[in-house]
């Protein structure tokens, strides 16, 4: 009883949910992926924890002037 591996969308069609089957198609969940891989990256080749500045700079963050007063 060896059955053959069924694909993804042979198991969507087929009514069965398939767990591993992580397609993503909203743009701005992509977009956040993308951002926290670069974060992982980078903080993955740094010998030291990432500053502020190195942050805001990998997430194309421009930090708002501070008012003081």
């Amino acid at each position: 009883m060896n059955e053959e591996p069924r694909t993804a969308s042979e198991l969507r069609e087929s009514g069965v949910h398939d767990q591993f089957d992580v397609t993503l198609e909203d743009a701005d969940l992509l977009g956040e992926v993308e951002l926290t891989t670069n974060l992982i990256i980078a903080a993955s080749e740094s010998e030291e924890h990432l500053s502020n500045e190195e942050i805001d700079r990998i997430l194309g963050v421009t930090p708002r002037p501070r008012h003081e007063g």
